[in-house]
């Protein structure tokens, strides 16, 4: 069943004075434009009624969401999801992707009767075949990262090599088959929604525009979700490869290239002027030499602490491993790295806790694969203080990330 986030509310009328109900109604009216001008009213009222923001202004241009294939399935390289028809059932998207209904309904905590709406997006539980051009996709497989050094590569081998030479490729033999360009973009970060948490909740976590997060998971225009609920977080647009000075045309300085007339005045020399002489300029002192032996200390970008003891089993790889693993002892404490705010607790698709710490300087902390989490959402957390504990076997690791803003960043410079 689902349950949305507004609450009716019962309006009661009061014998105001006539100057009072048009003050009311002109601030009500400035009110409701304001909120109708860029997007929706904020119903969470959270966000700081009445408050200026320039949040939306700073955030960077967003991508749309990948094309699903004709079952609707979009592929990427760790998880699968599926966008629903309009009058679809989840026993109608499982026949035609491939899945089983009650795992699908369990999954994702919608009963299987219960109509669908257009481009709501449906977790799998596990994978189904994947993508190709016969299920109507542009390429086969997930979709993979875009590699931009090969992109940049590709435009200067395109380039001429000296102006002037045209060049043109051979056109391709008969009956040679065109391989289907491979499907890239960036896998966006898959939000389950917790009891309390809004659209707009989530939103504001992730720096992203409610309507832009709500385009892509097909919400109402209520914006309502579910507890349970997976919402796929919109990713930036990628930007295209800088032009190289090696691909930019040759261009000259005004006037280079053409002779100078001799300006009238320069026929006739002028006469001597003594007080145009330039007059003696001073000469500072140089600064001392710094002595060669001297050594200085190069700075960090900024210190945080080790969030366990323990030695990092997979190192950070943009695109496939967004942070470091650390591994330790069973039930080894999980420590904060830095001074923040428990931004937000979660859980993965397996139900493994998740906590993240906002700090300065618009970073996050990602502390995953733990359990007997210490903190709730919103706690104030010192440096070192304990939020979390290792889990036991071969889980007693934890996958540690630093995130930037939309990107997540190498952890190793961070910490000590």
């Amino acid at each position: 069943m689902r349950h949305s986030i507004t609450r009716p509310f019962i309006a009661r009328s009061f014998r105001l004075p006539r100057r009072a109900r048009l003050m009311l109604l002109a601030g009500g009216s400035a009110l409701t434009l304001a909120a109708c001008e860029n997007q929706p009213l904020d119903l969470d009222l959270r966000g700081g009624l009445g408050s200026f923001s320039t949040a939306q202004a700073a955030t960077a241009p967003l991508a749309d969401r990948p094309r699903p294939d004709s079952r609707g399935v979009i592929s990427y390289p760790n998880y699968q999801v599926a966008v629903a028809r309009r009058g679809d059932t989840l026993a109608d998207v499982a026949n035609r992707v491939g899945a089983n209904t009650a795992q699908l309904a369990r999954y994702n905590g919608i009963d299987p009767t219960v109509p669908l709406r257009k481009d709501e997006i449906i977790a799998l539980p596990s994978r189904v075949a994947e993508p190709s051009p016969a299920t109507g996709a542009a390429g086969t497989g997930p979709i993979q990262p875009v590699d931009i050094s090969s992109l940049a590569g590709g435009a200067i081998d395109r380039a001429p090599a000296s102006p002037g030479v045209q060049t043109a490729s051979l056109p391709p033999a008969t009956g040679a088959a065109t391989p289907k360009p491979a499907q890239t973009g960036k896998e966006p970060v898959r939000h389950r929604i917790e009891r309390g948490e809004t659209a707009y909740t989530v939103a504001r976590l992730y720096n992203v525009p409610v309507k832009a997060l709500a385009e892509w998971n097909g919400l109402g225009a209520d914006f309502a979700v579910r507890e349970g609920q997976f919402l796929l977080i919109p990713v930036p647009q990628q930007a295209p490869p800088k032009r190289t000075a090696a691909l930019e045309p040759p261009t000259t300085l005004p006037g280079a290239g053409s002779p100078t007339p001799t300006p009238p005045s320069a026929a006739k020399p002028l006469p001597q002027d003594e007080a145009a002489k330039p007059q003696a300029v001073a000469q500072k002192p140089a600064k001392p030499v710094a002595d060669v032996g001297q050594v200085t200390k190069p700075s960090k970008i900024t210190k945080m602490l080790t969030p366990v003891q323990g030695s990092i089993i997979r190192g950070y790889s943009k695109g496939k491993n967004e942070g470091i693993n650390i591994k330790a002892d069973d039930g080894a404490p999980v420590k904060a790295a830095d001074d923040g705010t428990v931004a937000a607790i979660t859980k993965s698709a397996e139900g493994v806790p998740i906590v993240v710490l906002r700090h300065e300087g618009n970073l996050l902390t990602v502390y995953a694969n733990v359990t007997d989490v210490g903190v709730k959402k919103g706690d104030q957390v010192k440096r070192g203080t304990q939020i979390a504990k290792l889990r036991t076997g071969t889980d007693a690791y934890v996958h540690f990330e630093v995130r930037k803003g939309f990107d997540s960043v190498d952890p190793a410079p961070y910490i000590q």
